[in-house]
């Protein structure tokens, strides 16, 4: 696995289109979830992608404070259903968190989290910091993770 971190500006064409054919395959497609994925927060933030071969397989989307939350957040976390199974979900975020902290330093991180996704994030550190909400038809919580 190739992990590269760009700024939106350094992204390439491909890059940049891998990224929202990947976002668009799972987010929209896969979870049957039409909405606007394009929301003026990509060109502010970091872009982390694990490429292997040709494939991009892992993504996320690392944003400083202010842009979405109060504090720093990861979004946008998804892998390609062809490279789910082996673990690389939970490498994707211990790098976006490690990369979080490289660029902003050691403070705190916010994410909006489906709620079905609490107990991986929680192994990671994460607390649930809100209620239930419905965003674009699915159920999602807050959580924080502190230092």
């Amino acid at each position: 696995m190739n992990w590269i971190i760009k700024s939106f500006n350094e992204l390439t064409p491909s890059e940049l289109y891998a990224i929202l054919q990947l976002r668009c395959e799972v987010f929209v497609v896969e979870q049957n979830c039409p909405y606007l994925d394009e929301d003026d927060r990509d060109q502010n933030s970091y872009h982390l992608m694990g490429w292997k071969n040709d494939l991009l397989a892992a993504y996320t989307r690392i944003l400083p404070q202010g842009l979405a939350f109060d504090e720093a957040s990861i979004g946008r976390v998804v892998t390609s259903p062809k490279a789910r199974g082996g673990g690389i979900g939970r490498e994707l975020m211990q790098r976006s968190i490690k990369e979080l902290y490289k660029l902003y330093g050691e403070v705190p991180i916010r994410i909006g989290a489906q709620l079905y996704l609490r107990p991986f994030y929680t192994a990671l550190g994460f607390s649930q910091v809100s209620e239930v909400y419905i965003e674009d038809g699915i159920e999602h919580i807050k959580m924080l993770k502190t230092i």
